[in-house]
């Protein structure tokens, strides 16, 4: 009985241990530790960005109104300050508050600053996603990337770093010598996993290399490459099943979850594109899915744009979800 004290003091100890060499490791370390373990190789995590918009602004007759740069306005509770004109009545508006939050906020504006003859404003496109804060994973893999596939000089692994840090990118494809030595094609898919803005393509390609001097090295591409940066193509998937409902269940009660099920499936998808030479989206993944939502207890003939069977996309196209047809 004497000794339990120190048993356990000594297993404590043993325990800390154990978690001090994890945390020495950067497949098993996380948080400050991860951070200084790939800050050894230059790496450092990426931080909250803020999310660009595009703003509209009228006023009485839909005429295009300018506003003063540096107004603000709010849309859905987040702030937006206007930061650059893009013609007449259009600017660039940028979220106050850093992150994802401001993504999927569209509509109207409600001015905070009085604007002189302003009678209608709204958010009409996104230009640039905003980013969290790169999760542990993220920066690991990363990391681990950059050491395994030695990004230099301009190949496949320099093109997908550099890319990839960029503001509202969350994934590269690139394609070299795609139009013979010295050309190369980068695909992008933004940071929220969408088809990017043809301003958020514009800004990757005046980064990689900018079109009025291509191939002369005036962007982080090198001297000679010729590079085409492009957006994913988005698909729509139009799904139609045949379903068996449970009893006291009607359609209009499970097909939310039914379409929040099909567009998780998806995402996942999407978040894998970067990584594989095509997607396919698979029936049998579609069904598993619904035939887990509370009150289906059946399901058959289901197909995918008019189709009884997968769909296999290009290389360059992203899945999103359409219609949803449900049948009893």
């Amino acid at each position: 009985m004497a000794l339990a004290p120190a048993a356990v003091e000594l297993a404590q100890a043993y325990a800390a241990l154990d978690q001090e060499r994890s945390l020495g490791y950067a497949d098993t370390s996380s948080g400050e530790y991860l951070e200084r373990r790939t800050a050894e190789y230059g790496i450092t995590r990426e931080r909250m960005t803020k999310a660009r918009k595009k703003g509209a602004f009228y006023a009485n007759g839909d005429v295009p109104l300018d506003i003063p740069i540096g107004s603000r306005y709010t849309a859905q509770t987040t702030n937006f300050v206007a930061i650059e004109r893009l013609q007449a009545g259009q600017f660039v508006l940028e979220a106050e508050t850093p992150g994802s939050a401001a993504n999927g906020v569209y509509g109207a504006l409600i001015p905070i600053d009085y604007i002189p003859d302003l009678a209608r404003a709204e958010l009409v496109g996104e230009i640039v996603p905003g980013e969290d804060d790169e999760t542990d994973d993220a920066l690991r893999n990363r990391y681990l990337e950059a050491i395994n596939e030695q990004p230099f000089g301009g190949n496949v692994a320099d093109y997908r770093v550099k890319l990839g840090r960029l503001p509202g990118v969350g994934g590269v494809k690139v394609f070299p010598a795609w139009r013979g030595g010295g050309t190369v094609r980068c695909v992008l898919i933004t940071s929220d996993y969408g088809k990017p803005s043809g301003d958020l393509v514009n800004e990757v390609q005046t980064a990689a290399d900018p079109l009025p001097n291509s191939g002369e090295g005036l962007g982080f591409a090198p001297i000679g490459h010729r590079v085409t940066v492009a957006g994913a193509n988005d698909v729509k998937l139009d799904v139609e099943t045949t379903i068996t409902l449970a009893n006291n269940t009607t359609i209009s009660q499970v097909k939310p979850e039914i379409e929040e099920v099909i567009e998780t499936y998806l995402l996942l998808l999407r978040q894998t594109w970067k990584d594989e030479d095509y997607l396919i989206v698979r029936v049998s993944q579609v069904e598993a899915r619904i035939l887990n939502v509370p009150g289906v207890t059946d399901i058959a003939n289901t197909k995918l744009n008019g189709v009884a069977g997968n769909v296999e996309l290009q290389a360059e196209e992203i899945p999103f979800k359409g219609a949803v047809t449900l049948r009893v």
